[in-house]
């Protein structure tokens, strides 16, 4: 049976430029934690742990717990972004809405 979640996961660690180590540390798992769904079938992972993986990958929880293979949609994309600005301060919240507005159209 095919490991969608660690194919998922695997193939966009990679596309992201992360080893194992890198992305391990970037999310505050073991190494140990993100081989084991990369290598073997895992029945039930950590939301938490997934969600700090997630967020470094820039992707939502979502994209892996989905039964569809195909790349990050932008859903998934706008989804972490909106995660990550609710996580950040007043002042660098009104900075991105500043350059936002540098986007809209006349």
């Amino acid at each position: 049976m095919a490991n969608q979640l660690g194919d998922k996961l695997k193939k966009l660690r990679k596309d992201k430029g992360f080893t194992l180590e890198s992305l391990a540390k970037a999310a505050d798992v073991s190494k140990s934690y993100l081989w084991e769904p990369e290598n073997r079938e895992v029945k039930s992972p950590s939301a938490q742990r997934l969600t700090s993986i997630a967020d470094q990958l820039g992707v939502s929880l979502n994209y892996f717990l989905e039964d569809d293979a195909r790349e990050p949609a932008e859903k998934h994309l706008d989804d972490a972004f909106f995660r990550g600005y609710k996580n950040l301060e007043t002042p660098e919240k009104e900075q991105l809405r500043k350059i936002l507005n540098t986007f809209k159209k006349s």
